[in-house]
């Protein structure tokens, strides 16, 4: 009898023990974790936001053909205001990496070098640059020696190197919308010359390496030991050329033609009246880093940018708004269009 009591209470207890302990200890944990969809993180970061980047970047800001703008579309409102002469006073930039003088530099290395000296040289004086502009767009009806003679008859106060751009609205409206730009180019060309000349070899290397780079009738390109000169066929010609420094400077696709990268625009005629504003002899000395203005090597530096060192007569000076002014009268045109005539006033 007490033999079966003991084995009747081993049984109660062997069985509440069982009914104590689950089939399966692991079925809560669903309950405790759920699945990672039904987490909150999706839904505060849906990947409907991703699709937005396109729309705020499309690829159609930099339509191929249209680089620089063309002439004669520079709505002056979107020009900031000038700062006047002289340069604002701050201590010098910083110390820039090849990678990122070869970025800075890309959008006018395929210049022809007369171009591409005035470019520099003009970028020093970025307070000037959206005025110069505006001028420039509002008389874009002007060409030639007329252009230069309006220039001189209107004192405008803007360096010569700066001048000598205007027969180049285009250049001037990329260098006025894109003021970070050519204030960090100005800086670099006064604080780093060597170290920009060798940029922009870098990049012309870049394009003939990859068949971009040719010579056309636009452009000799001269490539000699150690850099790539770019010359105008014409010297009293100059065409801007256009093209996507995201395309020129990389290996082109399979079936690409290359000759349809870089596209110019219409001539611009440089003529004895654009010689007080360096035009005389504009370019480079390669081996010894030395842009040239008027034949002379350009001394300005960051030292002495305050300084009137160019090579030129007396700066101009502002007496404010003059009297004179500039008409454009079209007689009949012929087919071709070229019977046009221009009176300076």
């Amino acid at each position: 009898m007490r033999q079966l009591i003991t084995v009747t209470f081993l049984g109660v207890i062997l069985t509440a023990c069982f009914a104590a302990t689950p089939g399966s200890a692991q079925q809560p944990y669903p309950q405790q974790y759920p699945p990672a969809q039904q987490q909150p993180y999706p839904q505060q970061y849906p990947p409907a936001q991703q699709q937005q980047y396109p729309q705020q970047y499309p690829q159609q800001q930099y339509p191929q053909g249209q680089y620089p703008p063309p002439q004669g579309q520079y709505p002056p409102p979107q020009y900031p205001p000038g700062q006047g002469y002289p340069q604002p006073q701050y201590g010098p930039p910083p110390v820039m990496a090849p990678q990122q003088l070869d970025q800075l530099v890309s959008r006018i290395a395929l210049y022809p070098d007369g171009l591409l000296a005035e470019v520099l040289t003009a970028s020093t004086f970025s307070n000037q640059i959206p005025d110069a502009a505006r001028w420039a767009d509002e008389h874009a009806y002007l060409h030639g020696d007329e252009l230069a003679r309006a220039i001189q008859d209107d004192r405008l106060p803007f360096d010569p190197s700066v001048l000598a751009l205007i027969p180049f609205p285009s250049v001037l409206d990329e260098m006025a919308r894109d003021m970070s730009w050519t204030q960090a180019l100005g800086n670099a060309v006064l604080a780093q010359r060597p170290d920009i000349m060798d940029a922009v070899q870098r990049m012309r290397q870049e394009a003939y390496n990859y068949g971009y780079l040719r010579s056309n009738q636009y452009v000799q390109v001269i490539a000699s030991p150690g850099y790539i000169e770019i010359l105008p066929v014409n010297p009293g010609y100059y065409y801007v050329p256009a093209y996507d420094p995201r395309v020129v400077y990389v290996r082109p696709r399979p079936g690409f033609y290359v000759g349809s990268a870089i596209r110019f625009g219409p001539g611009i005629v440089i003529g004895a009246g654009f010689s007080p504003f360096g035009w005389g002899g504009a370019g480079f000395g390669w081996h010894e880093h030395n842009i040239l203005i008027d034949h002379h090597p350009w001394d300005r530096t960051w030292a002495n940018r305050t300084a009137y060192v160019h090579p030129y007569a007396e700066r101009p000076h502002y007496n404010g708004p003059q009297a004179e002014h500039h008409d454009y009268h079209a007689h009949e045109e012929h087919r071709d269009g070229h019977d046009e005539h221009h009176d300076h006033h």
